[in-house]
């Protein structure tokens, strides 16, 4: 007990008060009304775009590595749009921690959730897969005001976020489980508990396999196939998609994955990164662009984040 008192009076020492100072004003901006704080995250976002001049590069990267069909005009229209989304996930952010039921439960839909029902019939729980969309936090969030969820996630280097994210994300699922614990994960599903998994993101290639991503070869995680073959579990995508006009979110889930697992983990993930290509296309804006998701580069292939 008093273990965790003395961790919890450390995260008030002066080196953290910056940190609670912003989540103090985002707790304070989430209390405007829906339409309010899209318009003020789009503006953060902007202003973001303005000063951010790394994160900038890496987004302008990928979009010149994605979609190479589209003229110059067109990619520095959908690199501004795409800050405005990641400017907006911030106020969805404290809108997951700390918006009561009630108030979230007019801005969205669920399509698709008689295919996560027939998935639990088996017994043996569901991966959701999903991606690193800007609107992740929120579409968590509201899924498990419809069913009871666990989600994986990523420790933050700052521990007073860490404490904040933790408190919020687990006052609304079921539980979050480290990235790396797939005993975890594997104990959830056993328990017929749908579990929330992104593999998009670049941990470089030791638990993976260069797979292509927009045509391009990806260190991508096969994790998802493994633990679908350990734990007997189907895969059930899950998606959202942020309306515009500050109308809400449609939350997607897609039929089971048949035939899954196949033949091999890597042919396994080369499915999973082309059904989300296909869903990244349909909402490119609203993906997380300023993730390296290219930063490990096959022997012989030169960096492109320079």
């Amino acid at each position: 007990m008093s273990s965790t008192v003395d961790n919890t009076t450390k995260l008030y020492a002066p080196r953290y008060w910056l940190t609670w100072l912003g989540v103090a004003l985002l707790w304070c901006l989430t209390r405007l009304p829906y339409r309010v704080q899209v318009w003020l995250g789009r503006g953060a976002g902007r202003l973001i775009m303005r000063v951010a001049a790394k994160r900038r590069h890496i987004v302008r990267v990928n979009l010149e590595l994605c979609f190479p069909e589209l003229g110059l005009q067109d990619r520095e229209r959908l690199l501004v749009e795409n800050f405005e989304s990641m400017g907006i996930a911030l106020l969805e952010m404290g809108m997951s921690w700390w918006s009561p039921n009630r108030r979230l439960e007019k801005l969205f839909t669920v399509e698709g959730m008689d295919n996560l029902e027939q998935a639990l019939k088996a017994g043996n729980g569901a991966i959701l897969l999903s991606a690193h969309f800007t609107t992740l936090e929120i579409g968590g969030r509201m899924l498990a005001m419809r069913t009871p969820i666990q989600v994986l996630y990523r420790k933050h280097k700052n521990a007073a976020m860490e404490y904040v994210i933790s408190r919020g994300r687990n006052r609304f699922t079921d539980k979050a489980i480290r990235r790396d614990n797939l005993l975890g994960m594997r104990r959830s599903l056993r328990q017929n508990i749908p579990v929330w998994y992104a593999p998009d993101q670049d941990f470089g290639i030791g638990k993976g396999a260069f797979v292509p991503f927009f045509g391009i070869p990806a260190a991508t995680l096969t994790v998802t196939s493994k633990l679908a073959k350990m734990a007997n579990s189907p895969v059930v995508p899950f998606l959202q998609t942020r309306l515009p006009g500050a109308q809400g979110y449609v939350l997607t889930l897609y039929p089971a994955f048949e035939d899954f697992p196949g033949e091999s983990a890597e042919e396994d993930t080369r499915r999973i990164n082309a059904f989300l290509e296909a869903r990244i296309r349909e909402q490119p804006e609203q993906y997380l662009w300023a993730h390296r998701r290219f930063k490990t580069r096959p022997q012989g292939m030169a960096p492109v984040y320079r």
